[in-house]
């Protein structure tokens, strides 16, 4: 079992390197309404810049210590991956209502999302917060009766101007009215949820922490997990009181919550069947398409499957083609072998697939 097959070396395909630079700021978050945020303490974009019709600067600021993002048994510390692709999504939101007119009570679907850290040591916390930039290109727009019904970005990474990898996501945008259509149409006209008053917590066993690479129990999102010779499998605990991953009420699973369960049960896959320890491994690689809503009411259950533990021979010292481009870890001595493992999760509700991820989970040692 591999993860899903690339089309992208150490950038987008479709990055113009000629397209203009901005100036960012990061003395500020933008407005939290822009972003879809109630919490200040959730918005970490600080700056859009408009470059021409099809491409925008965006840029984001990483806090050292986080609750949610923060909480990882990762020596040395690295940012979140997940923090990273919720900067993406951020730059997406804002985007869209600042440079292409989507109302601010249109809501947004998510359709994908791919991360790629080509240089993963680049992400590392340090003693200062991460001012990261993001330089955006629509690659994909939807259209009807003029108004923008759909974007897909692809999204250059950066920080201090040095290069750390590149990100895509896609979003649809729904009127209120409309939304409500499609969400009812999915639940045979039954009234939607809301996690503000859905029971917060799902029946079973918890993790430890330790197992799924977290410190607090508050964060783990698995229960009753198990695993089968390469095979791992666990309900998603949804944590509806969550201030970060709820951080306003939903009526359906948040995708960014699916990953991070997928998350948590690759790394406790690695951890069981391949010996990879948490506090060693980071994704470099995550990749997934939501194919359908996910319920606040049933039960959502995650599998995995591992793949081989691999040493990869760098071609070049320090350069080493992963399964998702170029992953090039400057600071390992020339010539040292490379550790991976993937890893698929596969969400399901009444088993019907919600989403599929694939995750490269690699090792990371210190400089």
């Amino acid at each position: 079992m591999t993860s899903a097959p690339s089309t992208r070396q150490d950038a987008p395909a479709n990055a113009n390197v000629n397209a203009p630079r901005a100036e960012l700021g990061y003395s500020q978050t933008v407005d939290r309404l822009l972003v879809h945020r109630d919490a200040l303490g959730e918005v970490f974009l600080t700056d859009l810049r408009s470059l021409d019709e099809k491409n925008y600067a965006a840029a984001a600021q990483l806090p050292r210590s986080h609750a949610y993002y923060g909480d990882h048994l990762l020596r040395p510390g690295h940012h979140d991956p997940l923090l990273i692709l919720e900067a993406v999504r951020q730059a997406a939101i804002g985007g869209a209502h600042r440079f292409y007119g989507v109302p601010e009570d249109h809501k947004f679907i998510l359709t994908h999302l791919r991360l790629h850290l080509a240089h993963p040591q680049r992400v590392a916390v340090g003693p200062t917060p991460f001012p990261m930039a993001m330089h955006v290109q629509i690659v994909n727009r939807k259209e009807r009766e003029g108004r923008v019904t759909g974007l897909d970005y692809e999204v250059e990474l950066s920080v201090g101007g040095q290069h750390i990898g590149w990100a895509e996501t896609g979003l649809r945008f729904r009127s209120p009215t409309s939304y409500l259509t499609l969400r009812l149409s999915h639940r045979d006209g039954v009234a939607l949820p809301s996690s503000a008053t859905h029971p917060p917590l799902t029946a079973g066993t918890p993790v430890a922490p330790y197992l799924v690479g977290r410190s607090s129990p508050d964060n783990v999102v698995l229960v009753n997990a198990s695993t089968r010779e390469n095979l791992g499998r666990a309900l998603l605990r949804v944590p509806m009181d969550h201030p970060s991953m709820f951080d306003h009420p939903q009526d359906h699973l948040p995708g960014m919550v699916i990953a991070e369960g997928a998350r948590q049960l690759a790394l406790f896959t690695a951890l069981e069947v391949r010996g990879m320890s948490t506090s060693k491994v980071l994704a470099t690689d995550v990749h997934v398409r939501f194919e359908r809503f996910g319920e606040l009411e049933d039960e959502a259950v995650l599998t995995s499957q591992a793949g081989d533990r691999v040493q990869l021979a760098p071609s070049d010292p320090g350069v080493y083609y992963t399964q998702g481009g170029l992953l090039e870890l400057e600071d390992e001595k020339p010539g040292a072998p490379l550790e991976q493992v993937p890893v698929r999760v596969t969400a399901k509700q009444n088993d019907q697939v919600l989403c599929v991820f694939d995750f490269t989970l690699t090792r990371i040692t210190a400089p």
